[in-house]
């Protein structure tokens, strides 16, 4: 497996990934991915020994207060897909691991990711990847216009 970072805030492998990943903001993906380049984010491809795109992995460094967390800034797994035919051959712990390195040469302490309460595979694969749940959270929302009473 090779892992490298995309060829640009616009290549489209990049973005058939993030595609997948997150399927419902495909607008979104350009302007996000040209201002997590601009922003230096951690971003990696994976690709098999075959050259086939296998996976990618997103992580940003975090100043705000991230839940569980006792340092600032926290590296912070936006996310990691790994294509349905690659799962399950360390793709996934590969990519994170790439990220855990990442984040010690950028003198940050914490990882930390995020996932779904529905989301039972990601919270599994979360487990097995190290990662310890430090809390659930429940949000809320109020409407405040006259119609949403």
């Amino acid at each position: 497996m090779k892992l490298q970072p995309p060829r640009g805030a616009d290549d489209p492998q990049w973005l058939e990934l993030r595609n997948a990943l997150w399927p419902d903001a495909p607008e979104a993906h350009l302007r996000d991915m040209k201002r997590s380049a601009d922003r230096g984010d951690f971003v990696l491809l994976a690709f098999t020994e075959g050259g086939d795109l296998a996976g990618l992995v997103e992580a940003t460094k975090r100043h705000d207060y991230v839940n569980g967390t006792d340092t600032s800034p926290v590296a912070f797994v936006e996310g990691v897909y790994v294509r349905p035919h690659w799962r399950r051959r360390g793709i996934a712990r590969a990519m994170v691991e790439a990220a855990v390195e990442w984040a010690k040469r950028e003198g940050i302490t914490e990882l930390a990711s995020d996932a779904p309460l529905s989301n039972t595979v990601s919270r599994a694969v979360h487990r097995r990847l190290g990662f310890d749940q430090t809390e659930r959270v429940i949000f809320f929302r109020r409407g405040l216009s006259e119609d949403s009473r």
